[in-house]
């Protein structure tokens, strides 16, 4: 029997399927930034796709190039692309802490990173908010 990662008991029924990542009942923090990362993943695989979905239109010529700005210009577009940044900043922080908990570096400190990397990536994303939209 397996042994679920945030209770240390065996996996719970209940938890099964994407829904399964996102039922509090039980769950630590670790648990959610387990979630995040895997939300976020997917996340940017998505954006791939579309990216070069639409990249590929671009051989239409110069029609389908004005086409491409004016909608990658637009704010619905560009609040994506803040939201790709956060997604981004959030799956690349927690990345790094999983791979230095692999290692056995900051074991002691898990929930504290966890914190830190969501507030770094927050800030960065909103400077990065700001530099999109033109603010700063």
């Amino acid at each position: 029997m397996s042994t679920h990662p945030d209770t240390g008991r065996g996996a719970d029924p209940r938890r099964r399927g994407i829904a399964g990542w996102f039922d509090p009942r039980g769950r630590r923090l670790g648990g959610w930034a387990f979630a995040l990362n895997r939300l976020s993943g997917l996340g940017v695989l998505l954006y791939l796709y579309l990216h070069l979905v639409i990249l590929s239109t671009l051989a239409s010529g110069a029609g389908a190039w004005n086409d491409f700005v004016a909608l990658a210009s637009s704010p619905v577009v560009l609040a994506f692309d803040v939201v790709l940044l956060a997604g981004l900043l959030l799956h690349g922080l927690n990345g790094l802490r999983v791979t230095l908990m692999g290692f056995g570096l900051v074991t002691g400190h898990r929930n504290a990173m966890i914190v830190a990397l969501v507030l770094i990536a927050a800030l960065v994303a909103l400077g990065g908010a700001a530099r999109i939209f033109g603010m700063v």
